[in-house]
């Protein structure tokens, strides 16, 4: 059975009536239902169950929370947080410096500087920051005098102080890595741009300089903004060869008040607020390095909220219209 056409033809009169109905008649609104996730509200619901009762647990345990408050801003406190600031910083510009100059000496072909290198890497990758600091601690057992020739002369015990040996400990163990870094940097970096460079007669250190490290920032910023997060965390261990960070400045304020545990939450809230601050600036210093590679940067969190908070107020009601 075939289906019947219409054979009127479109000049008759009955053909303009059907036509121009057509036209004046406008489609339905459609209505858009959404689909109703009944698992995102029960996790949802399980999830703020669980946080509701570890808030109760901690309410109830006995902690002196006015003791957290009144020794948050105290002044071996903040002076400590200061000491963690000051080695994070020094440590880390000297595991970048020194962390480029091994990624080169990686990349050199002269196999004596690769190897040496290689084998820092190695060395220092392979054990911990723990250790590592401790060896710097007790270097006075193998070397009692440092004595270098015609210039500098003294006591190893002496030398190697507390700072000292912290900023040597987290210093060389952070170059390992960074060196690691800055050569997935530099590789990155198409070797057409080096060719070019010494087509123009620039010399290997020139185009080291002022081609290929540029570019490579792009790659070796990230990861060595979270590894500066992570020096903060890292500083930490330096109590163990007694220099007086923040997490020593609590400690012994909790070894005589008593307050143990409450110490320790000042010193995790003082992480806590030292860590957000500088992701906050690593975020927007990855998103400066990020204009070359992208056509258009990603908003920030600030211009999230205003876009959601944009499209909420011209939602339409009544469903979706077609």
């Amino acid at each position: 059975m075939t289906d019947k056409l219409d054979k009127t033809p479109p000049g008759s009169p009955v053909g303009q009536a059907s036509v121009s109905k057509a036209a004046t008649t406008a489609p339905e609104n459609i209505k858009a239902i959404p689909v109703r996730h009944v698992g995102r509200w029960i996790s949802g619901v399980v999830v703020i169950g669980l946080l509701v009762a570890l808030v109760y647990a901690f309410s109830q345990g006995n902690i002196q929370w006015q003791a957290v408050g009144d020794k948050l801003f105290d002044s071996t406190v903040v002076a400590g947080a200061g000491r963690t600031l000051l080695i994070s910083v020094l440590a880390m510009i000297l595991g970048v410096i020194l962390g480029v100059v091994l990624a080169v000496m990686r990349l050199s072909k002269n196999p004596v500087t690769s190897w040496v290198a290689w084998l820092y890497i190695w060395f220092f990758r392979g054990t911990p920051v723990y250790v590592q600091l401790l060896l710097w601690f007790n270097l006075a057992l193998i070397f009692p005098v440092l004595n270098i020739p015609f210039i500098y002369k003294d006591e190893m015990t002496d030398v190697m102080t507390p700072f000292m040996c912290a900023l040597l400990g987290l210093a060389l163990n952070e170059a390992a890595y960074m060196a690691e870094i800055c050569r997935a940097g530099i590789q990155s970096v198409d070797e057409g741009q080096t060719e070019a460079s010494h087509a123009l007669g620039m010399t290997q250190g020139k185009t080291m300089r002022r081609v290929v490290l540029p570019q490579a920032l792009r790659v070796i910023i990230p990861p060595t903004g979270n590894e500066f997060i992570n020096m903060l965390k890292t500083s930490s261990l330096v109590y163990a060869v007694t220099y007086n960070e923040l997490l020593r400045s609590t400690s012994q304020i909790g070894s005589t008040s008593y307050a143990v545990m409450e110490m320790l939450f000042v010193a995790s809230i003082w992480y806590i607020v030292m860590t957000s601050v500088f992701s906050v600036g690593q975020y927007y210093l990855e998103r400066r390095y990020a204009r070359g590679s992208l056509r258009s940067l990603p908003l920030t969190p600030w211009q999230r909220v205003k876009v959601n908070l944009a499209a909420f107020g011209n939602r339409p009601s009544g469903g979706v219209s077609a």
